[in-house]
This record gives C-alpha cells, structure tokens and sequence, in this order.
C-alpha cells in the first residue's frame, strides 16, 4: 500500500523532517541523510503542539516527515509505569497530533512505532516459526508503554497517509549505545533466554528512508526475519567480542521479580517486508554482517 508519490525523481527533490534530534534512532537517521545527500531538518515543535508542528511544517516544506520521538522511559520502560500522563502525551497525542497535521498537507509519516505489543499465544507459539502479521490485533497490555503503543497504532490504522513501523528490541554496530539490545544484555546480571523477533538498525533505517522514497503506508513489521534468542545473541559476543564473557540465565518468574513491568516476547512475520525488499537479511546473518564482524576482536 502506498500513497501517489509528491512529484519526486531524484534524491535531491526529496527533503525529509524528523523528529526524535536527540534520540537514538533519530540522531542515526539525520547521518543516514548525511551519507546519502538527502536534504533534511529536525523539527523543533513539540509534537503535542499542534501549532508548532504546523510552524515547521511551513517552514522546513518537507516532502516526507519521520517520527523517531517517544517516550520509551530511562533506563527502560518501567518509568512509564509511574509517568502515565507523559508517556501518553508524547506517545498518543503528540504521535496522533503529528499523524493529523502531515494528513491536512498530504505527506507521509514514517513512524518508528513497536513491535512489543504482542506475546507468544496459542497460535503463535514459542518455537513454531508462526509469527503475527500486521493485520493482527496486539495481544500484550502488561506494560503501560505498550498498552499506550497498542491504542495509537489501531487509531493511526485509520490515517491512509501513515506508515507505522514496528520495530523490537532495536540493535546497531555502536556496542557502547546503552540503548542498543546487545549492549544491554551484556550488562544485565542474569537475562532470560527468550527467541525474539529483533531489528538490526544498520540494515534497516536505510530501507525506511526508501520506504519513504517509494511513498509506502500502512502497518509493517519492521524486523529481520526469524528470531534469535538471548543465548545465542550472547555466543555470539563470546566467539567475536569478548572470549572471557560469561552469563547467567533466569527464568521469566525470576525476572518479573526485578521489573515493574511485564515484557513482551514474540515473532514477528517479517515476510512483507521481505517481499517488498528481497535483499533483506535474516536476523542471524544480519547480526553477523552488521554487528559482530565489523566489530570483531578475536582472531577468527
């Protein structure tokens, strides 16, 4: 699905809007435009501010606007647990307000939204390589910031100009990012043993600029293909980082011991993506091309 393209040709017609300047998503998407000569600026309206957001709108005369901004909460989303009114303000009204301002001036919005709005079931069970598509309806509402994620992705469902990508437990070649997944679990005292569904940002913030580029909306599953557990993600540290590293695992009931919040775990079909673009990477080689050999400190 997709919207009738703004009359661009080439890369120099293009002039894209973010938002999210001073997180991590949105700072990588500001170099991408760098490395590929694609004209943009980072708004400055608060996405809550209807006015402001039209100001820059005006301004700036974006052909695509990008929504990297969010609360996910810091250190993680256990703080929105307690900041309920923010979490909603900037991930419901500001999403929705920035979603409605873009439809009154017929551009698409490319939306960094989250894939952690479901969690394995009955039909999507741990292991059996069924994962949910995009038209199924979330199943997880154990945390706050998902429940908040959940009800803006069904009302954004309703803005044909909209194009929500659902992204999980986001990873990049930058090991030292405190938000970057691997980085995390490295840190962790113990970590459960979970296969996920994940997205490897240096694959696949590229191909989100040329899901711009292309005019595509809609719900999409923004992930690699295939899951990878924990564990694994973990070997893999050990055999290319750090041969000394070791770890310990607990289970979810320890884990929800030592969290405010539920967390989410599932596979993610990845296959309209992959269709769209073919050259995508399953997650266990993307993790290798993307992450571990550029970064690789023992001797193969």
């Amino acid at each position: 699905m997709g919207l009738p393209t703004n009359g661009s040709t080439g890369d120099n017609e293009f002039k894209f809007l973010i938002y999210g300047r001073t997180g991590w998503i949105g700072g990588l998407l500001g170099k991408l435009c760098e490395a590929q000569g694609i004209p943009y600026v980072y708004g400055t309206g608060r996405l809550e501010n209807r006015s402001s957001l039209e100001a820059d709108l005006a301004e700036v005369k974006p052909t695509h606007v990008f929504n990297a901004a969010g609360v996910t909460g810091r250190p993680n989303v256990d703080w929105c647990e307690s900041h309920k009114v923010e979490t909603i303000r900037t991930n419901v009204v500001g999403t929705l307000t920035l979603a409605d301002v873009c439809r009154e001036k017929g551009l698409v919005l490319i939306n960094y939204a989250t894939g952690c709005i479901f969690e394995y079931d009955s039909v999507h069970t741990l292991g059996s390589g069924v994962g949910f598509k995009e038209e199924d309806t979330p199943n997880f509402i154990g945390s706050f910031y998902s429940k908040t994620k959940a009800m803006v992705e069904d009302l954004l469902h309703n803005y044909e100009n909209v194009c929500t990508l659902r992204v999980r437990m986001p990873i990049s070649s930058d090991l030292s990012n405190p938000r970057n997944f691997i980085t995390k679990i490295t840190r962790y005292d113990k970590v459960v043993d979970i296969p996920n569904s994940m997205t490897i940002l240096d694959e696949l913030l590229p191909i989100s600029l040329e899901m711009a580029k292309r005019n595509l909306t809609g719900i999409w599953n923004f992930t690699n293909p295939g899951v990878v557990s924990h564990n694994e993600i973990l070997q893999m540290y050990k055999d290319y980082i750090d041969p000394n590293f070791a770890w310990k695992n607990f289970t979810l009931e320890e884990q929800a011991k030592v969290i405010v919040a539920p967390r989410s775990n599932n596979e993610l079909d990845a296959s309209k993506l992959k269709e769209e673009f073919p050259e995508l990477l399953s997650i266990k080689d993307s993790l290798i091309k993307y992450v571990f050999e550029p970064n690789q400190k023992v001797n193969a």
